[in-house]
């Protein structure tokens, strides 16, 4: 699995770093880090923070690059 994340779109909301902290961590109230490859078992909570995004700033793309079936575009924030 691979993230990409809108950094210009991410408004700082910060959903995802509560719903996947592991993968996701806000530095400030705006700045987001995140692994661009979290570990396979991580992909739940993953996938919950991209849907949980409100200006769907996060993709979640499989390791082919294709989009991950359970949405193309997710967001982060």
């Amino acid at each position: 699995m691979r993230l990409v994340v809108d950094l210009n779109r991410c408004q700082g909301y910060a959903q995802c770093a509560f719903l996947a902290p592991d993968t996701f961590t806000m530095h400030g109230e705006e700045a987001l880090m995140y692994d661009p490859e979290p570990d396979d078992a991580q992909r739940l909570d993953v996938l919950r923070a991209a849907h949980a995004c409100p200006v769907q700033a996060i993709t979640v793309e499989d390791l082919d690059g294709a989009p991950d079936g359970e949405r193309e575009a997710t967001h982060v924030a």
